[in-house]
């Protein structure tokens, strides 16, 4: 079962999907934090999302800031506490843009 906003990605602009979801090779940084060459942008997020909860890198006065850690710090381009809006933004920085 796809989440509504994935099924109106799919059916709006295919490309956009696509984008998420091809394997990339990574740069680095990424290579380091992930343990892994390629992954998907998609899967990227998913694995910082799921660092930041493992080690419960969340403020707990305020869970839409994350306090970065250094290995957090490496792919969130050096920031010490950011806001979970930006993660997104920030991840996609270390993908290259695809041609049209």
């Amino acid at each position: 079962m796809l989440p509504q906003r994935m099924k109106k990605v799919m059916t709006d602009n295919p490309k956009k999907l696509a984008n998420l979801i091809d394997l990339v090779n990574l740069p680095s940084t990424l290579r380091e934090f992930m343990g892994q060459s390629q992954t998907s942008r998609l899967g990227c997020f998913r694995r910082v999302w799921s660092y930041i909860k493992e080690n419960n890198l969340q403020d707990p006065n305020n869970k839409n800031l994350v306090n970065c850690d250094e290995k957090l710090k490496s792919v969130l381009l050096g920031k010490p506490q950011v806001e979970l809006t930006e993660l997104p933004t920030l991840i996609k920085l270390h993908f290259p843009k695809q041609p049209r």
